[in-house]
């Protein structure tokens, strides 16, 4: 059925039900289930206007990857403990919907997993921007939670 599968999450209820989604196809094919968190990238002068100033991070980009990172560890976790034999989980920044799909291209991915809506604005209320761009740039097939 499927070798590798993408799962795009964001930490959102509905990325962790298409994480849900995407586990239960994994075991049933016996596939690598690559998860995927991508946060965008905050310029020099983006961070400079922050009404935020941690003690613990310097700039908007270090917090985001950080809990970048929690988001894809809690993930492989969740998968580990579900009896999925091989993951992998990674940290990217840039532009979500580009990204997935240049991630899932560059990884032989068969398949992406991405929640209808995210964490993200209420743009594309109905079917989320990011699942929504995913799906029309994508020339693999894209399993939409």
């Amino acid at each position: 059925m499927f070798k590798t599968i993408l799962i795009a999450c964001d930490g959102s209820n509905q990325s962790s039900k298409a994480l849900d989604k995407a586990i239960g196809l994994a075991r049933l094919s016996d596939a690598e289930l690559l998860i995927l968190t991508v946060y965008r990238h905050h310029s020099m002068t983006e961070a400079s206007l922050s009404m935020v100033q941690g003690r613990k991070h310097a700039t908007p980009d270090e917090a985001l990857s950080e809990y970048a990172r929690e988001i894809v560890d809690s993930g492989r976790n969740t998968a580990r403990e579900a009896g999925v034999a091989k993951v992998r989980a990674f940290v990217r920044s840039g532009h979500p919907a580009r990204a997935i799909v240049e991630f899932a291209k560059n990884h032989d991915a068969d398949l992406i997993v991405v929640g209808a809506r995210g964490a993200g604005s209420m743009d594309g209320f109905f079917l989320g921007s990011v699942s929504h761009k995913v799906t029309g740039l994508s020339s693999i097939p894209v399993l939409v939670v």
